[in-house]
């Protein structure tokens, strides 16, 4: 059993609708729920580029499945802090700017929950979610997960890296970027823990620490480039090496389909593997909508969604075991041993790493991203 798996517990049941959908019982819950949903006639969504794990086609998917449904997209390039302030800015709000849902890194799952900024709710597929990916009582469940990557643009980086030191090496002055504000971004704060784990620190507080210091030295040096990395920066060479998740990285490489040249490097140490969670905001404005659109992510259809978008769905073994994964799919993902050495770290230690992050990138690096 995986670390992923050992870290959860046994489930509970929801409020909303029985866990035990089975045959036509399910099949009635749903009718009503769809019907409630294209009653309320609309689902808002934030900080859901469609570049980033295939979220165009899977927006593009729910659409076409439930046309009577108009997606309202906030803030694609927002961060997951931004998520949560969008929610709290909005309690009393069931206007447009309203989130009903949201899609965050996983420390940021309990912490909303603590805050009563979720919901409870359980898609008719949760028995086959890994028990450490999701909240006992469905007030968060994790979406996909993928490992720190870098995405190098070989136009302007003649010798590749091949793992976090080779970064300091005076030939990458001014070249090396995160793909966020380590301050907000979730991407960005585990990019971090995953520097500090290759620098031999212990996952959480202690790897967060070492983290900063990498960044540190990394800036001290000028090869840090204070400007969040994209495919477009990238290729306009305002950051020539990106460190962002694989599936980000694969999918800028589709997008810039060999202009520049690109290559998507799993860094030989400090491999880190990154589960994102899915909520539904406890003062969503269209509550049955989000539901459905729960239903519909975390059905084979919308993992699959995903998997073309290069992200490693949640339930990806339970769908490998009954066949149901395309082999071209597969053959898209890089080689099995890139993941060999992937560390899913725990809940606790994604919190400490990021209050240790967070709270000391300002005075430890000293570098305003932006």
């Amino acid at each position: 059993m995986s670390r992923l798996q050992k870290l959860g517990v046994v489930l509970a049941t929801t409020t909303a609708f029985s866990m035990n959908f089975a045959g036509a019982a399910f099949s009635q819950n749903m009718d009503e729920l769809v019907a409630a949903a294209k009653a309320e006639g609309m689902l808002t969504t934030i900080a859901l580029p469609h570049d980033w794990c295939g979220y165009g086609d899977v927006i593009a998917g729910f659409k076409a499945k439930y046309p009577e449904i108009t997606v309202n997209e906030l803030n694609p390039d927002a961060g997951s802090a931004d998520e949560i302030e969008a929610i709290k800015a909005n309690k009393d709000n069931t206007g447009p700017q309203a989130p009903d849902v949201i899609d965050v890194g996983l420390a940021f799952g309990p912490s909303s929950k603590a805050e009563g900024l979720t919901q409870p709710y359980k898609v008719s597929t949760w028995d086959s979610i890994p028990d450490g990916a999701k909240d006992a009582d469905g007030y968060w469940y994790g979406d996909y997960y993928g490992v720190m990557a870098f995405l190098v643009n070989k136009d302007l980086v003649e010798n590749t890296p091949t793992d976090w030191a080779d970064l300091l090496k005076p030939e990458y002055a001014g070249q090396v970027a995160l793909a966020g504000d380590p301050r907000a971004s979730n991407q960005a704060i585990l990019a971090a823990l995953a520097a500090g784990l290759s620098k031999g620190g212990a996952a959480g507080k202690e790897a967060g620490e070492k983290g900063l210091e990498f960044f540190a030295e990394l800036n001290k040096a000028g090869n840090f480039v204070p400007v969040i990395g994209k495919a477009g920066t990238l290729a306009q060479g305002a950051t020539p090496i990106v460190a962002m998740w694989d599936y980000n990285a694969l999918s800028a490489k589709d997008t810039l389909a060999g202009n520049p040249p690109v290559e998507v490097v799993v860094p030989s140490t400090g491999v880190l593997a990154g589960v994102y969670v899915q909520a539904i905001s406890a003062y969503a404005p269209h509550p049955n909508a989000a539901k459905l659109w729960m239903e519909y992510l975390y059905s084979d259809e919308g993992q699959l969604g995903w998997l073309k978008g290069y992200c490693h769905p949640i339930r990806f073994n339970d769908m490998a075991a009954r066949g149901v994964i395309p082999q071209d799919l597969l053959d898209k993902m890089p080689p099995a041993e890139a993941y060999a050495k992937a560390y899913f770290p725990t809940l606790d230690e994604v919190n400490a790493n990021k209050e240790a992050v967070v709270a000391g990138w300002d005075s430890v690096v000293g570098a305003n991203v932006e």
